[in-house]
């Protein structure tokens, strides 16, 4: 794809979701998740291929499926109430619709099925705004009508999605997937806590969003795709490899990195809602995904790929100048714990 049409593509997507964030009108909402879509679809299929394709054709079918149910869920809203404004309290029909056209625009369960072959089937730099930019725009307007949605629709599929995104995981082989998977999961905590404090979903969004860019570019610069190809890193690239396998137990949870954070703050404040068996279950379930990061890191650590390379040390001698923004972005990704206290002003 040549540069000026790539600038153009990726200011429309960046626009899109820029009037979804802004608006208060439930017309110009749909116009942004719209352009926001379209735009998407060339950049999935940046590198044309059979699998690209089939991959923008689930996408653009599931978002265009979700777009209708939104649309429908706004005529209603127009009907009951005869505005177009976005109102704090929606008629139970409207609230439901609109739930489930955003579960389906995020991939929630039991809509999650199109995530995983999607990001599978496009380029890493593509799955990389898949799975990070295009979860601000409905999660924004999630923010907006929180205190209008149905916790007895939004919680079930909240904890499907945990349960989901550590199940499907177990198994992979592909880095894509397992990030994929990762982020249904993260997607099932943000939306739990919605209901009760949207700001931290906020939070929970902005460290998910710092990881999950950390790892792609972790990825992308070491060009691999599979467990397989990640374990040999270990020969050209070992400083890299190692800050990988960290990041993956920090995208799993565990303490006291930082993507334990926002798992810990968000048990905290469902257990002050007098919640108990909720945070239970997810944080049992979240167990499974740092059981699958645990089992990637363990078997890249004991694996040392024999190579016919005499140059062991090539690695020191790499040129690092294109990392530049990797080691802020690291440092934010699994050391933020320390800055815990300050984040207490959202409880």
């Amino acid at each position: 794809m040549k540069p000026p049409i790539l600038i153009i593509i990726m200011s429309t997507v960046i626009l899109g979701t820029m009037i979804v964030l802004t608006s208060s009108h439930w017309l110009t909402v749909w116009i942004g998740f719209e352009m926001n879509m379209l735009a998407m679809i060339p950049i999935l299929m940046k590198k044309p291929s059979p699998r690209a394709t089939e991959a923008s054709t689930k996408y653009l079918l599931t978002q265009a499926t979700a777009s209708m149910l939104l649309m429908m869920g706004i005529i209603i809203n127009l009907l009951h109430s005869g505005q177009w404004t976005m109102p704090k309290d929606l008629n139970p029909m409207t609230s439901s619709m609109i739930t489930i056209a955003l579960a389906m625009k995020l991939g929630l369960a039991p809509f999650h099925f199109w995530v995983p072959e999607v990001t599978q089937g496009v380029p890493m730099s593509s799955g990389l705004v898949l799975l990070t930019w295009q979860k601000i725009a409905p999660l924004s307007i999630l923010y907006q009508i929180s205190p209008a949605i149905n916790p007895n629709l939004l919680l079930p599929m909240a904890f499907t999605s945990v349960l989901i995104g550590g199940w499907g995981g177990l198994n992979q082989t592909q880095l894509r997937k397992i990030l994929a998977y990762s982020s249904i999961a993260h997607m099932g905590w943000m939306t739990t806590i919605t209901l009760y404090n949207p700001t931290m979903m906020l939070l929970n969004l902005t460290i998910y969003i710092t990881m999950t860019l950390t790892a792609f570019m972790l990825f992308m610069y070491n060009s691999a795709t599979t467990t397989l190809s990640l374990s040999q890193t270990w020969n050209k690239a070992p400083l890299i490899t190692s800050l990988i396998l960290t990041l993956m137990l920090s995208l799993g949870g565990l303490p006291p990195l930082s993507g334990f954070i926002p798992k810990w703050m968000i048990i905290q404040e469902l257990t002050k809602n007098e919640m108990i068996i909720m945070p239970m279950l997810l944080a049992t379930t979240a167990l499974l995904n740092l059981y699958f990061y645990m089992r990637l890191t363990y078997t890249t650590a004991l694996t040392m790929f024999p190579t016919t390379n005499n140059m062991k040390m090539k690695w020191q001698f790499d040129n690092t100048k294109k990392m530049a923004l990797l080691p802020p972005l690291i440092i934010i990704s699994t050391m933020l714990i320390p800055l815990t206290p300050l984040l207490s002003i959202l409880d």
